[in-house]
């Protein structure tokens, strides 16, 4: 379309390998071994043929599907076809036929190639070749196949290796932006994912102009059902268009999710409507449920909870039987986005993901045992029960802080027992009120005071955990001494600290 918009052409499903690219005809001149000669038409280097078609008849129109090289000796040509009219129509008639180009085969039937055939090319803008005598058809024929396979190949090599890069940037910390990022790379354009809303939720790539993206983002409305009510139920997965010059695409991701991937690219490859796909299909992943039944099962666990369902009750619907683990994740480059979390959250095989300020909590079966991911702090609680998970989420986030302080991708929570387990819980908590009386209150000086004792009172390492300078932790837990009115230099005062601060 020019200027105004049109309703696309749906893109038909992809077949498992891209369709073999056409051969610049350039190519098949620069073959040494057959000689050919371009003598008239224009010579341009973006001219294409599809294949290589012989025939004799004097109207070839019925016969070509178009993009053909039509190769001919002429027999069909009349003893009186001097004027130039009888070549006048057999050219308009290739070219209404969709012919790229015309090969001529000098001997046995002409010496060389009639003068008029050769001013009727040119007129019409029809490539001419003159094929010299030694050349035969079929070798012709087999040259365009070779090239095509080569093409081909070629195509088949862009499209695996595309697939494999993008299959490792949805990998990555920050799948989303580094598909699209990797996707915008492999067609030279620009990739936008779009969300149910319409806007956009991301993208990489060429800046385009605003008109191309308003052309885009109207193109996504065809793919996607919710934004039209009165739209039949059937419709096209994807969809393309053009806009000055420019190739549009969109692909719905998914089924009724209403995420839509949108590529913008000057030129438009066999292979790319492959690679794009592929690169919705990992999109969808990421912007869809991990599980089948996932959705219903947390709508339902929701509901019974506001309605005052204990936890116990509740979690088998989300975790299944048995106990879980709570995992506390930081990234170690930028601030987590939800899409990231979610992607995390599949990453440790649970769709049970919280992101609040600039952790990520996630709520795991104990059965499977979190590993580092890249990119990821990871701090791991010991298996805990539904009545036992406020304490787990604490857990989590002591081991979070001390694996950053410590530059470890993953720490777990030491569930051994201790010497606390010896004493009452009532008592402990009794003692702790009381020798943490003149904490109370201060709830950033106790945990300074709990992440410097964990730490082994270093500075640098509780300013990490924290996220404050040495100089703030320093004056904190010189703060604490005063009030404690304590020598945190003696071990002793350190270990009956570190017992009351585990049992506030």
């Amino acid at each position: 379309m020019e200027g105004s918009h049109t309703m696309p052409e749906t893109i038909t499903p992809a077949p498992a390998v891209p369709p073999t690219p056409p051969v610049p005809l350039q190519a098949l001149l620069a073959r040494e071994d057959l000689a050919l000669r371009q003598i008239a038409g224009p010579a341009d280097a973006g001219t294409v043929i599809h294949g290589a078609h012989t025939s004799e008849m004097a109207d070839p129109f019925p016969y070509l599907l178009g993009g053909e090289l039509l190769l001919t000796a002429g027999v069909h040509i009349p003893q009186a076809a001097d004027s130039g009219a009888y070549f006048a129509d057999y050219v308009s008639r290739i070219v209404a036929g969709g012919g790229a180009a015309l090969g001529f085969g000098v001997a046995p039937v002409h010496d060389t190639v009639p003068p008029a055939l050769v001013a009727a090319c040119e007129q019409r803008g029809l490539p001419l070749l003159e094929v010299p005598p030694h050349t035969t058809f079929s070798a012709v024929a087999r040259a365009v196949w070779q090239l095509m396979a080569q093409a081909r190949l070629a195509e088949l090599r862009r499209v695996t290796e595309a697939q494999q890069s993008l299959a490792a940037a949805a990998a990555r910390p920050d799948p989303i932006p580094s598909v699209l990022r990797r996707l915008s790379r492999r067609l030279s354009g620009r990739a936008v994912l779009y969300g149910p809303d319409g806007t956009e939720v991301a993208a990489a790539g060429r800046e385009t102009s605003g008109e191309v993206r308003a052309a885009l983002a109207g193109l996504v409305d065809v793919v996607r059902p919710a934004s039209h009510p009165a739209k039949p139920p059937s419709h096209p997965a994807s969809a393309t268009d053009t806009h000055g010059g420019v190739h549009l695409a969109v692909y719905a991701l998914g089924a009724g999710q209403g995420f839509v991937l949108g590529v913008a690219s000057a030129r438009r490859e066999a292979g790319d409507h492959t690679i794009a796909s592929v690169a919705a299909v990992l999109l969808a992943l990421l912007t869809g449920e991990h599980h089948s039944g996932a959705g219903a099962a947390r709508s339902s666990a929701l509901v019974r909870l506001l309605l005052g369902a204990p936890p116990e009750e509740v979690a088998p619907l989300l975790l299944g039987a048995g106990r879980s683990l709570v995992v506390h994740a930081r990234p170690e480059a930028q601030a987590p986005d939800p899409v990231a979390a979610s992607a995390l959250g599949a990453a440790l095989g649970s769709p049970l993901v919280d992101l609040a300020d600039e952790v990520v909590r996630v709520l795991v079966p104990a059965d499977r045992v979190p590993q580092p991911q890249p990119g990821w702090t990871l701090g791991v609680s010991a298996p805990a029960g539904p009545r036992e998970w406020p304490a787990a989420d604490i857990q989590a986030a002591r081991a979070l802080a001390r694996a950053r302080a410590t530059r470890a991708p993953l720490l777990r929570h030491a569930a051994r027992p201790a010497l606390a387990d010896l004493v009452p819980a009532a008592d402990a908590e009794t003692h702790a009120r009381t020798l943490l009386a003149p904490l109370a209150g201060r709830p950033a000086l106790a945990e300074t005071l709990r992440a410097w004792l964990s730490l082994h009172g270093s500075w640098d390492r509780t300013a990490v955990a924290l996220g404050v300078h040495r100089n703030t932790v320093r004056q904190r837990v010189t703060r604490c001494a005063a009030l404690l009115e304590a020598d945190l230099d003696d071990p002793d005062v350190r270990m009956e600290l570190w017992f009351a601060l585990r049992h506030p």
